[in-house]
Protein backbone atom coordinates (compact mmCIF):
# COMPACT_ATOMS: atom_id res chain seq x y z
CA UNK A 1 0.00 0.00 0.00
CA UNK A 2 1.26 3.42 -0.69
CA UNK A 3 0.12 5.99 2.17
CA UNK A 4 2.70 8.40 1.38
CA UNK A 5 1.69 8.53 -2.14
CA UNK A 6 -1.58 9.43 -1.07
CA UNK A 7 -0.55 12.06 1.00
CA UNK A 8 2.53 13.24 -1.05
CA UNK A 9 -0.26 14.24 -3.71
CA UNK A 10 -2.07 16.51 -1.10
CA UNK A 11 0.79 17.74 0.48
CA UNK A 12 2.90 19.09 -2.35
CA UNK A 13 -0.34 20.19 -4.23
CA UNK A 14 0.05 23.35 -6.60
CA UNK A 15 -3.10 23.17 -8.53
CA UNK A 16 -4.25 27.14 -7.88
CA UNK A 17 -7.77 26.41 -9.13
CA UNK A 18 -8.08 25.01 -5.32
CA UNK A 19 -7.62 26.12 -1.93
CA UNK A 20 -6.17 23.15 -0.66
CA UNK A 21 -2.82 23.86 -3.04
CA UNK A 22 -2.33 27.30 -1.43
CA UNK A 23 -2.62 24.88 1.89
CA UNK A 24 -0.31 22.92 1.11
CA UNK A 25 2.08 24.35 -0.39
CA UNK A 26 2.26 26.76 2.33
CA UNK A 27 2.21 23.97 5.07
CA UNK A 28 5.39 22.80 3.06
CA UNK A 29 7.07 26.02 3.14
CA UNK A 30 6.97 26.68 7.09
CA UNK A 31 3.53 29.74 6.09
CA UNK A 32 0.09 29.69 8.25
CA UNK A 33 -2.61 27.84 5.75
CA UNK A 34 -5.19 29.93 4.67
CA UNK A 35 -9.23 28.57 4.95
CA UNK A 36 -9.85 26.51 2.29
CA UNK A 37 -13.12 26.21 0.61
CA UNK A 38 -15.34 23.37 1.97
CA UNK A 39 -16.31 20.20 -0.51
CA UNK A 40 -19.97 19.68 -1.10
CA UNK A 41 -21.26 17.08 1.12
CA UNK A 42 -22.76 15.38 -1.85
CA UNK A 43 -19.05 15.23 -3.70
CA UNK A 44 -17.16 13.96 -0.57
CA UNK A 45 -19.66 11.15 -0.70
CA UNK A 46 -18.62 10.32 -4.13
CA UNK A 47 -14.66 11.08 -3.17
CA UNK A 48 -15.50 8.13 0.17
CA UNK A 49 -17.24 6.25 -2.11
CA UNK A 50 -14.79 6.09 -4.93
CA UNK A 51 -11.96 5.57 -2.14
CA UNK A 52 -13.80 2.35 -1.13
CA UNK A 53 -14.35 0.97 -4.63
CA UNK A 54 -10.81 1.20 -5.43
CA UNK A 55 -9.62 -0.28 -2.28
CA UNK A 56 -12.25 -3.36 -2.43
CA UNK A 57 -11.13 -3.58 -6.32
CA UNK A 58 -7.19 -4.36 -5.27
CA UNK A 59 -8.10 -6.06 -2.15
CA UNK A 60 -10.14 -8.57 -3.19
CA UNK A 61 -8.11 -9.15 -6.66
CA UNK A 62 -5.36 -10.26 -3.76
CA UNK A 63 -7.64 -12.30 -1.56
CA UNK A 64 -9.70 -13.96 -3.32
CA UNK A 65 -7.01 -16.44 -4.42
CA UNK A 66 -5.23 -16.72 -0.92
CA UNK A 67 -8.70 -17.49 0.65
CA UNK A 68 -9.58 -20.36 -1.86
CA UNK A 69 -6.39 -21.98 -1.68
CA UNK A 70 -8.09 -25.43 -0.85
CA UNK A 71 -11.14 -24.77 -2.89
CA UNK A 72 -8.93 -24.54 -6.20
CA UNK A 73 -7.26 -27.71 -5.45
CA UNK A 74 -9.39 -29.80 -7.88
CA UNK A 75 -9.35 -26.92 -10.55
CA UNK A 76 -5.44 -26.95 -11.05
CA UNK A 77 -4.75 -30.67 -10.27
CA UNK A 78 -2.46 -28.99 -7.11
CA UNK A 79 -1.28 -29.07 -3.85
CA UNK A 80 -2.12 -26.26 -1.20
CA UNK A 81 1.34 -26.09 -1.56
CA UNK A 82 1.82 -25.63 -5.36
CA UNK A 83 -1.15 -23.19 -5.37
CA UNK A 84 0.19 -21.01 -2.62
CA UNK A 85 2.73 -20.14 -5.83
CA UNK A 86 -0.16 -18.03 -6.43
CA UNK A 87 0.40 -15.69 -3.58
CA UNK A 88 3.96 -15.60 -3.84
CA UNK A 89 3.91 -14.68 -7.03
CA UNK A 90 1.57 -11.59 -6.40
CA UNK A 91 3.43 -10.78 -3.49
CA UNK A 92 6.96 -10.71 -5.41
CA UNK A 93 6.16 -7.24 -7.35
CA UNK A 94 3.63 -5.85 -5.50
CA UNK A 95 6.03 -5.57 -2.00
CA UNK A 96 8.14 -3.13 -3.66
CA UNK A 97 6.59 -1.07 -6.92
CA UNK A 98 4.78 1.97 -5.03
CA UNK A 99 8.23 2.96 -4.66
CA UNK A 100 9.06 3.03 -8.55
CA UNK A 101 5.23 4.76 -9.27
CA UNK A 102 5.54 7.45 -6.39
CA UNK A 103 8.40 8.76 -8.89
CA UNK A 104 6.59 7.84 -12.06
CA UNK A 105 3.63 9.58 -11.16
CA UNK A 106 5.82 12.87 -9.79
CA UNK A 107 7.68 13.20 -12.93
CA UNK A 108 4.76 11.70 -15.63
CA UNK A 109 1.83 13.47 -14.40
CA UNK A 110 -1.11 11.98 -11.36
CA UNK A 111 -3.40 12.12 -14.63
CA UNK A 112 -1.59 9.74 -16.70
CA UNK A 113 -0.64 7.84 -13.69
CA UNK A 114 -3.76 7.04 -12.82
CA UNK A 115 -5.32 6.21 -16.28
CA UNK A 116 -3.06 3.87 -17.12
CA UNK A 117 -2.97 2.09 -13.77
CA UNK A 118 -6.81 1.53 -14.22
CA UNK A 119 -6.28 0.07 -17.52
CA UNK A 120 -3.34 -1.76 -16.92
CA UNK A 121 -5.43 -3.36 -13.79
CA UNK A 122 -8.02 -4.33 -16.25
CA UNK A 123 -6.30 -6.31 -18.91
CA UNK A 124 -4.63 -7.99 -16.14
CA UNK A 125 -7.70 -8.91 -15.04
CA UNK A 126 -9.29 -10.17 -18.43
CA UNK A 127 -5.36 -12.54 -17.90
CA UNK A 128 -6.46 -14.25 -15.32
CA UNK A 129 -9.86 -15.56 -16.91
CA UNK A 130 -7.28 -17.00 -19.80
CA UNK A 131 -5.65 -19.24 -17.15
CA UNK A 132 -5.85 -22.57 -18.12
CA UNK A 133 -3.03 -24.57 -15.79
CA UNK A 134 -1.20 -23.20 -12.78
CA UNK A 135 2.04 -22.41 -14.58
CA UNK A 136 0.17 -19.88 -16.55
CA UNK A 137 -1.74 -19.19 -13.39
CA UNK A 138 1.75 -18.14 -11.53
CA UNK A 139 2.52 -15.71 -14.27
CA UNK A 140 -0.34 -14.04 -14.63
CA UNK A 141 -0.75 -13.43 -10.75
CA UNK A 142 3.14 -11.55 -11.50
CA UNK A 143 1.54 -9.41 -13.49
CA UNK A 144 -1.52 -8.90 -11.56
CA UNK A 145 0.79 -8.01 -8.58
CA UNK A 146 2.20 -5.02 -10.39
CA UNK A 147 -1.07 -4.23 -12.06
CA UNK A 148 -2.57 -3.84 -8.55
CA UNK A 149 -0.14 -1.77 -6.75
CA UNK A 150 -1.31 1.55 -8.24
CA UNK A 151 -5.05 1.01 -6.79
CA UNK A 152 -4.49 1.27 -2.96
CA UNK A 153 -2.18 4.35 -3.84
CA UNK A 154 -5.51 5.51 -5.84
CA UNK A 155 -7.86 4.59 -3.14
CA UNK A 156 -5.39 7.04 -0.47
CA UNK A 157 -5.84 10.04 -3.34
CA UNK A 158 -9.17 9.41 -3.31
CA UNK A 159 -10.38 9.17 0.51
CA UNK A 160 -7.49 12.06 1.27
CA UNK A 161 -8.82 14.70 -1.52
CA UNK A 162 -12.43 14.26 -0.25
CA UNK A 163 -11.53 16.31 2.92
CA UNK A 164 -9.68 19.68 4.00
CA UNK A 165 -5.98 19.63 4.42
CA UNK A 166 -6.41 20.10 8.22
CA UNK A 167 -8.51 16.65 7.96
CA UNK A 168 -6.14 15.11 5.79
CA UNK A 169 -3.94 13.39 8.22
CA UNK A 170 -6.21 12.71 10.65
CA UNK A 171 -9.88 11.76 9.55
CA UNK A 172 -9.19 10.89 6.11
CA UNK A 173 -6.15 8.87 6.68
CA UNK A 174 -8.02 6.65 9.76
CA UNK A 175 -10.70 6.37 7.13
CA UNK A 176 -8.56 5.13 3.99
CA UNK A 177 -6.63 2.68 6.91
CA UNK A 178 -9.65 1.52 7.88
CA UNK A 179 -10.78 0.62 4.21
CA UNK A 180 -8.01 -1.48 3.60
CA UNK A 181 -9.29 -4.12 6.21
CA UNK A 182 -12.58 -4.61 4.36
CA UNK A 183 -11.00 -7.03 1.52
CA UNK A 184 -10.19 -9.42 3.53
CA UNK A 185 -13.25 -10.21 5.06
CA UNK A 186 -15.34 -9.63 1.99
CA UNK A 187 -13.22 -12.06 0.06
CA UNK A 188 -14.21 -15.10 2.76
CA UNK A 189 -18.03 -13.42 2.41
CA UNK A 190 -18.87 -14.12 -1.05
CA UNK A 191 -16.15 -16.64 -2.20
CA UNK A 192 -18.60 -19.63 -1.54
CA UNK A 193 -21.32 -18.08 -4.22
CA UNK A 194 -18.78 -17.71 -6.70
CA UNK A 195 -17.44 -20.73 -6.70
CA UNK A 196 -20.64 -22.22 -7.21
CA UNK A 197 -20.81 -20.33 -10.24
CA UNK A 198 -17.97 -21.03 -11.67
CA UNK A 199 -14.66 -21.90 -9.76
CA UNK A 200 -11.48 -19.66 -10.57
CA UNK A 201 -13.31 -18.08 -13.42
CA UNK A 202 -16.74 -16.73 -11.41
CA UNK A 203 -13.69 -15.04 -8.89
CA UNK A 204 -11.42 -13.24 -11.28
CA UNK A 205 -15.22 -12.30 -13.29
CA UNK A 206 -16.01 -10.43 -10.30
CA UNK A 207 -13.08 -9.12 -10.50
CA UNK A 208 -12.58 -7.50 -13.90
CA UNK A 209 -16.32 -6.34 -12.68
CA UNK A 210 -15.24 -4.27 -10.22
CA UNK A 211 -12.23 -2.98 -12.27
CA UNK A 212 -14.93 -1.75 -15.16
CA UNK A 213 -16.93 0.12 -12.53
CA UNK A 214 -13.67 1.44 -11.42
CA UNK A 215 -12.46 2.49 -14.97
CA UNK A 216 -14.84 5.57 -15.65
CA UNK A 217 -14.68 6.72 -11.88
CA UNK A 218 -10.82 8.28 -12.68
CA UNK A 219 -12.33 9.93 -15.67
CA UNK A 220 -15.13 11.05 -13.84
CA UNK A 221 -13.69 11.95 -10.51
CA UNK A 222 -10.20 14.04 -11.70
CA UNK A 223 -8.21 14.04 -8.66
CA UNK A 224 -5.89 17.35 -7.76
CA UNK A 225 -2.84 16.55 -10.13
CA UNK A 226 0.30 17.32 -8.01
CA UNK A 227 3.08 19.56 -9.58
CA UNK A 228 5.97 17.55 -12.09
CA UNK A 229 9.16 17.19 -11.37
CA UNK A 230 12.32 15.27 -13.02
CA UNK A 231 13.03 13.33 -9.69
CA UNK A 232 14.03 9.89 -11.40
CA UNK A 233 17.85 9.33 -12.35
CA UNK A 234 19.76 6.75 -14.12
CA UNK A 235 21.22 5.21 -11.28
CA UNK A 236 17.48 5.09 -9.60
CA UNK A 237 17.17 2.43 -12.23
CA UNK A 238 19.38 0.29 -11.04
CA UNK A 239 18.76 1.29 -7.38
CA UNK A 240 15.28 0.14 -7.70
CA UNK A 241 16.01 -3.25 -9.37
CA UNK A 242 17.92 -4.47 -6.56
CA UNK A 243 15.42 -3.60 -4.42
CA UNK A 244 12.71 -4.96 -5.98
CA UNK A 245 14.95 -7.99 -6.23
CA UNK A 246 15.66 -8.36 -2.43
CA UNK A 247 11.57 -7.44 -1.79
CA UNK A 248 10.76 -9.94 -4.07
CA UNK A 249 12.69 -13.17 -3.24
CA UNK A 250 12.17 -12.44 0.62
CA UNK A 251 8.29 -12.52 0.06
CA UNK A 252 8.69 -15.81 -1.75
CA UNK A 253 10.99 -17.42 0.59
CA UNK A 254 8.58 -15.95 4.00
CA UNK A 255 5.48 -16.97 1.73
CA UNK A 256 6.76 -20.83 1.22
CA UNK A 257 9.43 -21.74 3.79
CA UNK A 258 6.74 -22.85 6.07
CA UNK A 259 5.88 -25.31 3.40
CA UNK A 260 8.64 -26.69 1.50
CA UNK A 261 10.08 -26.35 5.43
CA UNK A 262 13.36 -23.69 5.89
CA UNK A 263 15.89 -26.75 5.56
CA UNK A 264 14.60 -28.97 3.09
CA UNK A 265 14.75 -27.45 -0.48
CA UNK A 266 18.09 -25.31 -1.99
CA UNK A 267 16.31 -23.07 -3.74
CA UNK A 268 14.94 -21.11 -0.37
CA UNK A 269 18.60 -20.90 0.99
CA UNK A 270 19.55 -19.31 -3.13
CA UNK A 271 16.81 -17.17 -2.73
CA UNK A 272 17.53 -15.92 0.57
CA UNK A 273 20.92 -15.30 -0.31
CA UNK A 274 20.06 -13.30 -3.51
CA UNK A 275 17.93 -11.44 -1.62
CA UNK A 276 20.90 -10.70 0.78
CA UNK A 277 23.09 -9.49 -2.07
CA UNK A 278 21.16 -7.35 -3.89
CA UNK A 279 20.59 -5.58 -0.55
CA UNK A 280 23.73 -5.55 0.33
CA UNK A 281 24.96 -4.01 -3.07
CA UNK A 282 21.69 -1.41 -2.94
CA UNK A 283 23.55 0.07 0.12
CA UNK A 284 26.90 0.19 -1.50
CA UNK A 285 25.29 1.99 -4.11
CA UNK A 286 22.77 4.26 -1.75
CA UNK A 287 25.43 5.42 0.69
CA UNK A 288 27.58 6.76 -1.43
CA UNK A 289 25.39 9.13 -3.40
CA UNK A 290 24.67 13.42 -2.90
CA UNK A 291 21.12 12.68 -3.68
CA UNK A 292 20.46 9.12 -3.26
CA UNK A 293 16.62 7.70 -3.74
CA UNK A 294 16.79 6.00 -0.25
CA UNK A 295 18.42 7.91 2.38
CA UNK A 296 20.23 5.12 4.33
CA UNK A 297 20.94 6.76 7.54
CA UNK A 298 18.27 8.69 8.07
CA UNK A 299 15.77 5.50 7.37
CA UNK A 300 18.61 3.73 10.00
CA UNK A 301 18.31 6.26 12.77
CA UNK A 302 16.29 5.86 16.27
CA UNK A 303 13.11 7.42 15.98
CA UNK A 304 12.40 5.35 12.44
CA UNK A 305 13.27 2.23 13.88
CA UNK A 306 11.12 2.72 17.04
CA UNK A 307 8.54 2.99 14.08
CA UNK A 308 9.12 0.44 11.98
CA UNK A 309 9.25 -1.92 15.57
CA UNK A 310 6.04 -0.72 16.02
CA UNK A 311 4.61 -1.26 12.70
CA UNK A 312 6.28 -4.99 12.84
CA UNK A 313 4.51 -5.49 15.96
CA UNK A 314 1.26 -4.48 14.89
CA UNK A 315 1.23 -6.79 11.97
CA UNK A 316 2.43 -9.58 14.17
CA UNK A 317 -0.84 -9.27 16.72
CA UNK A 318 -2.82 -8.39 14.17
CA UNK A 319 -2.21 -11.55 12.51
CA UNK A 320 -3.73 -13.42 14.87
CA UNK A 321 -7.33 -12.74 12.77
CA UNK A 322 -5.48 -12.99 9.40
CA UNK A 323 -3.26 -15.76 9.27
CA UNK A 324 -3.55 -17.83 12.42
CA UNK A 325 -7.12 -17.72 13.12
CA UNK A 326 -7.85 -18.93 9.44
CA UNK A 327 -5.15 -21.69 9.83
CA UNK A 328 -6.96 -23.16 12.83
CA UNK A 329 -10.33 -23.23 11.03
CA UNK A 330 -8.75 -25.03 8.46
CA UNK A 331 -7.37 -27.77 10.56
CA UNK A 332 -10.54 -28.49 12.23
CA UNK A 333 -12.11 -28.85 8.79
CA UNK A 334 -14.00 -25.73 8.22
CA UNK A 335 -14.13 -24.04 4.94
CA UNK A 336 -15.56 -20.48 3.79
CA UNK A 337 -19.06 -21.80 3.96
CA UNK A 338 -19.29 -22.82 7.36
CA UNK A 339 -17.25 -19.28 8.50
CA UNK A 340 -19.39 -16.77 6.27
CA UNK A 341 -21.78 -15.20 9.60
CA UNK A 342 -18.06 -15.41 11.62
CA UNK A 343 -16.08 -12.98 8.86
CA UNK A 344 -19.61 -10.66 8.69
CA UNK A 345 -18.91 -10.02 12.37
CA UNK A 346 -15.05 -9.55 11.98
CA UNK A 347 -15.96 -6.75 8.70
CA UNK A 348 -18.60 -5.20 11.11
CA UNK A 349 -16.30 -5.02 14.09
CA UNK A 350 -13.28 -3.67 11.67
CA UNK A 351 -16.29 -1.05 10.70
CA UNK A 352 -16.84 -0.13 14.23
CA UNK A 353 -13.20 -0.09 15.30
CA UNK A 354 -12.46 2.50 12.47
CA UNK A 355 -14.99 4.52 13.07
CA UNK A 356 -13.97 4.92 16.65
CA UNK A 357 -10.69 5.11 15.81
CA UNK A 358 -11.48 8.22 13.51
CA UNK A 359 -13.40 10.05 16.07
CA UNK A 360 -10.37 9.60 18.49
CA UNK A 361 -7.99 10.74 15.81
CA UNK A 362 -10.23 14.27 16.01
CA UNK A 363 -9.53 14.87 19.37
CA UNK A 364 -6.26 15.16 21.91
CA UNK A 365 -6.89 11.42 22.86
CA UNK A 366 -4.95 9.92 19.70
CA UNK A 367 -3.02 7.23 22.43
CA UNK A 368 -6.15 6.12 23.59
CA UNK A 369 -6.80 4.28 20.24
CA UNK A 370 -3.37 2.32 21.03
CA UNK A 371 -4.40 1.75 24.38
CA UNK A 372 -7.71 -0.10 23.64
CA UNK A 373 -6.58 -1.55 20.39
CA UNK A 374 -3.49 -3.44 22.26
CA UNK A 375 -5.94 -4.29 24.99
CA UNK A 376 -8.95 -5.19 22.70
CA UNK A 377 -6.26 -7.45 20.40
CA UNK A 378 -4.84 -9.19 23.90
CA UNK A 379 -8.34 -10.45 25.27
CA UNK A 380 -9.55 -11.51 22.16
CA UNK A 381 -6.22 -13.80 22.18
CA UNK A 382 -6.37 -14.99 25.40
CA UNK A 383 -9.95 -15.98 24.84
CA UNK A 384 -9.18 -17.77 21.90
CA UNK A 385 -6.16 -19.25 23.57
CA UNK A 386 -8.63 -21.52 25.13
CA UNK A 387 -10.28 -23.02 21.97
CA UNK A 388 -10.83 -27.06 21.90
CA UNK A 389 -11.89 -28.98 18.80
CA UNK A 390 -14.89 -28.96 19.65
CA UNK A 391 -14.73 -25.07 19.42
CA UNK A 392 -16.95 -23.46 16.05
CA UNK A 393 -17.09 -20.56 14.84
CA UNK A 394 -20.01 -19.13 16.76
CA UNK A 395 -18.01 -19.47 20.31
CA UNK A 396 -15.51 -16.91 18.39
CA UNK A 397 -17.79 -14.08 17.46
CA UNK A 398 -16.95 -12.03 20.43
CA UNK A 399 -12.92 -12.73 20.57
CA UNK A 400 -12.76 -12.24 16.54
CA UNK A 401 -14.86 -9.02 16.52
CA UNK A 402 -12.13 -7.63 19.66
CA UNK A 403 -9.11 -8.33 17.46
CA UNK A 404 -10.62 -6.98 14.15
CA UNK A 405 -12.05 -3.85 16.14
CA UNK A 406 -8.17 -3.69 17.62
CA UNK A 407 -6.27 -3.95 14.62
CA UNK A 408 -8.63 -1.08 12.88
CA UNK A 409 -7.30 1.24 15.88
CA UNK A 410 -4.30 0.67 15.88
CA UNK A 411 -2.67 1.89 12.66
CA UNK A 412 -3.96 5.18 12.14
CA UNK A 413 -2.35 7.03 14.94
CA UNK A 414 1.07 5.51 13.83
CA UNK A 415 1.03 6.42 10.68
CA UNK A 416 -0.54 10.14 11.18
CA UNK A 417 2.29 10.59 13.54
CA UNK A 418 5.14 9.23 11.36
CA UNK A 419 4.01 11.17 8.11
CA UNK A 420 3.38 14.10 9.58
CA UNK A 421 6.65 14.42 10.87
CA UNK A 422 7.97 13.14 7.53
CA UNK A 423 6.09 15.97 5.81
CA UNK A 424 8.02 18.28 8.12
CA UNK A 425 11.75 17.22 7.17
CA UNK A 426 10.65 17.71 3.16
CA UNK A 427 8.81 15.74 0.37
CA UNK A 428 11.96 13.87 -1.04
CA UNK A 429 12.00 12.01 2.44
CA UNK A 430 8.71 10.33 1.33
CA UNK A 431 10.27 7.04 -0.54
CA UNK A 432 12.04 6.67 2.44
CA UNK A 433 8.81 6.41 4.58
CA UNK A 434 7.78 4.50 1.65
CA UNK A 435 10.31 1.52 2.19
CA UNK A 436 9.58 1.69 6.26
CA UNK A 437 5.65 1.09 5.49
CA UNK A 438 6.34 -1.14 2.61
CA UNK A 439 8.81 -3.64 4.32
CA UNK A 440 6.58 -3.07 8.21
CA UNK A 441 3.30 -3.88 5.68
CA UNK A 442 4.06 -6.52 2.93
CA UNK A 443 7.41 -8.00 4.26
CA UNK A 444 6.38 -7.41 7.52
CA UNK A 445 2.98 -9.37 7.33
CA UNK A 446 4.39 -12.52 5.28
CA UNK A 447 7.24 -12.94 8.32
CA UNK A 448 4.76 -12.91 10.80
CA UNK A 449 2.70 -15.41 9.42
CA UNK A 450 5.64 -17.07 8.26
CA UNK A 451 7.29 -17.21 11.65
CA UNK A 452 4.10 -17.96 13.64
CA UNK A 453 3.00 -20.96 10.52
CA UNK A 454 6.59 -22.18 11.54
CA UNK A 455 5.81 -22.03 15.29
CA UNK A 456 2.62 -24.20 15.09
CA UNK A 457 4.36 -26.62 13.00
CA UNK A 458 6.89 -26.97 15.90
CA UNK A 459 4.56 -26.88 18.65
CA UNK A 460 2.17 -29.95 16.72
CA UNK A 461 5.04 -32.16 16.85
CA UNK A 462 5.73 -31.78 20.25
CA UNK A 463 2.61 -32.18 21.45
CA UNK A 464 1.72 -35.11 18.67
CA UNK A 465 4.50 -36.70 20.32
CA UNK A 466 3.43 -36.28 23.96
CA UNK A 467 -0.28 -37.22 22.99
CA UNK A 468 0.90 -40.43 21.30
CA UNK A 469 3.53 -41.12 24.23
CA UNK A 470 -0.20 -42.15 26.23
CA UNK A 471 -2.36 -44.01 23.57
CA UNK A 472 -1.04 -47.87 24.27
CA UNK A 473 -3.30 -50.69 22.42
CA UNK A 474 -2.54 -52.54 25.78
CA UNK A 475 -4.76 -49.52 27.41
CA UNK A 476 -8.55 -50.69 27.17
CA UNK A 477 -9.22 -47.38 26.82
CA UNK A 478 -7.11 -46.77 23.49
CA UNK A 479 -8.38 -50.15 22.70
CA UNK A 480 -12.07 -49.45 23.11
CA UNK A 481 -11.39 -46.39 21.14
CA UNK A 482 -10.25 -47.78 17.98
CA UNK A 483 -13.14 -50.35 18.16
CA UNK A 484 -15.53 -47.90 18.50
CA UNK A 485 -13.77 -45.66 15.63
CA UNK A 486 -13.26 -48.95 13.07
CA UNK A 487 -16.86 -50.10 13.77
CA UNK A 488 -18.26 -47.81 10.26
CA UNK A 489 -16.01 -50.04 8.72
CA UNK A 490 -17.49 -53.73 9.85
CA UNK A 491 -19.93 -53.94 7.09
CA UNK A 492 -17.14 -53.35 4.47
CA UNK A 493 -13.80 -54.39 5.76
CA UNK A 494 -14.18 -58.50 6.88
CA UNK A 495 -10.68 -58.68 7.68
CA UNK A 496 -9.95 -57.69 11.25
CA UNK A 497 -6.22 -57.08 10.85
CA UNK A 498 -7.25 -54.39 7.73
CA UNK A 499 -10.40 -53.29 10.38
CA UNK A 500 -8.17 -52.61 13.29
CA UNK A 501 -5.53 -50.66 11.47
CA UNK A 502 -8.35 -48.51 9.91
CA UNK A 503 -9.19 -47.65 13.86
CA UNK A 504 -5.57 -46.69 13.96
CA UNK A 505 -5.65 -44.60 11.31
CA UNK A 506 -8.88 -43.07 12.02
CA UNK A 507 -7.59 -42.48 15.85
CA UNK A 508 -4.14 -40.73 14.44
CA UNK A 509 -5.89 -38.33 12.35
CA UNK A 510 -7.58 -37.38 15.75
CA UNK A 511 -4.07 -37.20 17.42
CA UNK A 512 -2.97 -34.77 15.05
CA UNK A 513 -6.14 -32.40 15.33
CA UNK A 514 -5.78 -32.26 19.38
CA UNK A 515 -2.22 -31.91 18.54
CA UNK A 516 -2.82 -28.81 15.83
CA UNK A 517 -5.57 -27.55 18.22
CA UNK A 518 -3.26 -27.27 21.24
CA UNK A 519 -0.54 -25.48 18.70
CA UNK A 520 -2.84 -23.14 17.53
CA UNK A 521 -3.51 -22.37 21.43
CA UNK A 522 0.21 -21.69 21.97
CA UNK A 523 0.37 -19.43 18.80
CA UNK A 524 -2.86 -17.13 20.06
CA UNK A 525 -1.25 -17.06 23.62
CA UNK A 526 2.18 -15.59 22.20
CA UNK A 527 0.63 -12.92 20.88
CA UNK A 528 -1.59 -12.80 24.16
CA UNK A 529 1.90 -12.35 26.05
CA UNK A 530 3.14 -9.70 22.51
CA UNK A 531 0.00 -7.66 23.16
CA UNK A 532 0.04 -7.32 26.82
CA UNK A 533 4.29 -6.56 26.86
CA UNK A 534 3.35 -3.80 24.37
CA UNK A 535 0.85 -2.81 26.24
CA UNK A 536 2.98 -2.26 29.38
CA UNK A 537 5.50 -0.58 27.58
CA UNK A 538 3.69 2.20 25.75
CA UNK A 539 1.55 2.40 29.79
CA UNK A 540 4.84 3.10 30.44
CA UNK A 541 5.78 5.72 28.19
CA UNK A 542 2.81 7.71 28.36
CA UNK A 543 3.85 8.00 32.24
CA UNK A 544 7.06 8.92 31.11
CA UNK A 545 5.81 12.02 28.44
CA UNK A 546 3.19 12.85 30.29
CA UNK A 547 4.47 12.78 34.52
CA UNK A 548 8.00 12.18 34.90
CA UNK A 549 9.70 14.23 31.92
CA UNK A 550 7.65 17.05 32.39
CA UNK A 551 9.35 16.92 35.84
CA UNK A 552 13.06 16.25 34.59
CA UNK A 553 12.85 19.31 32.35
CA UNK A 554 11.48 21.90 35.46
CA UNK A 555 13.93 20.16 37.69
CA UNK A 556 17.12 20.69 34.97
CA UNK A 557 15.69 24.16 34.54
CA UNK A 558 15.62 25.04 38.04
CA UNK A 559 19.26 23.75 38.83
CA UNK A 560 20.34 25.64 35.14
CA UNK A 561 19.12 28.81 36.98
Amino acid sequence: MSLAHASRDTANDNDVSRPEAEWDTAALQGGAPPAPAAMPAWRMALYMAASVLFFLTQGLGMNLATANIYQLQGSFSATTTELSWLSAAYMAPYASFAIALFKIRTQYGLRRFAEFSIVCFVVASLLNLQVTSLHSAIVIRFVSGMAAAPLSTIGFLYMLEAFPPAKKLSLGLSLALMNTLFSAPIARIISPTLLDLGGWNALYTFELGLALIALPVIYLLPLTPPPRAHVIQRLDILSYLLLAIGFGCLAIVLTLGRLYWWFEVPWLGFLLAVAIGAMTLLFLIELPRQNPMIDLRWLLSGPNLRMAGVLLLFRFVSSEQSATAAGFYQQLGLLNEQTVHLYVVILLASLVGGLFCSFLMMTRYVETAHVLALILIAAGAWIDSQSTSLTRPADMYLSQAMVAAGAAMFLPPVMSKGFGAVLAKGPQYVVNFLVIFLFTQSIGSLFASAMLGTFVTIREKFHSNALVEHILLTDPLTAQRVAQLSAAYNKVVADKTLLNAEGLSLLAQQVTREAYVLAYNDAFLVIFVASVTALVILLLHLAWDRLLKPFVMSSNSAVQS
